[in-house]
């Protein structure tokens, strides 16, 4: 496992400070786009709203969701027309998930986490590997999370690990539970896996 900061307490715009100084330092070592992947869920929109107050480059920027559900853009269910109504207006790229798709390298990789220890869309029961040959997978979670009962397409463990740096926001005490003991290389959960697999720093922002 790679080195690991923890830092308890932090708020949305202390985590924004932080994402947007990680993001300078990536358009400053590359001419060229910048690829980042952000996850879904409650927690990140209100981060990424403050994020983008900074001035930044953000037409170098290319976003792509850790995975989304199989809904069209305009659903409420849909991470990528989420990210769209947020990044596109700033003139950051989002990227639409598809198995046809090249994942690129990641300057970082921001993730949550569910309480069942799940990364992206690999729940426990989808068994997800870190040798997987895979980018992208499409898969359907069992059981199907009532909050929204979709088919999912997710980046893997190996492509979520190719990247310069992790990152997680994890908020309540049962999510907090898990992840300690992910740090500490116990279980087998996927989130276990991965920092398991990882070799590029990982910050955990805990809440």
């Amino acid at each position: 496992m790679a080195d690991t900061t923890r830092i308890d307490g932090a708020d949305d715009r202390a985590i924004a400070q932080w994402l947007a100084a990680r993001l300078q330092r990536a358009f400053r070592a590359s001419a060229g786009p910048v690829a980042v992947t952000v996850p879904g869920g409650s927690t990140p929109f209100p981060i990424i709203e403050i994020l983008l107050e900074h001035k930044l480059p953000w037409e170098r920027l290319v976003v792509w969701p850790n995975d989304d559900r199989v809904v069209p853009e305009h659903h409420e269910a849909s991470n990528t027309g989420k990210l769209r109504a947020l990044f596109e207006p700033a003139g950051a790229e989002v990227a639409a998930l598809s198995v046809m798709e090249q994942v690129p390298h990641f300057a970082l990789t921001w993730l949550g986490m569910g309480a069942d220890g799940h990364i992206a869309s690999l729940f426990p029961s989808t068994d997800p590997r870190a040798d997987d040959p895979r980018s992208l997978v499409r898969l359907t979670p069992d059981p199907l999370p009532p909050e929204a009962p979709f088919d999912r397409i997710s980046l893997t463990i190996p492509a979520l690990l190719d990247s310069e740096e992790l990152v997680f926001v994890i908020r309540g005490d049962e999510k907090n539970d898990v992840m300690t003991a992910a740090l500490a290389g116990e279980g087998d959960l996927p989130v276990s896996r991965l920092l398991a697999a990882a070799r590029q720093p990982v910050t955990v922002f805990a809440g």
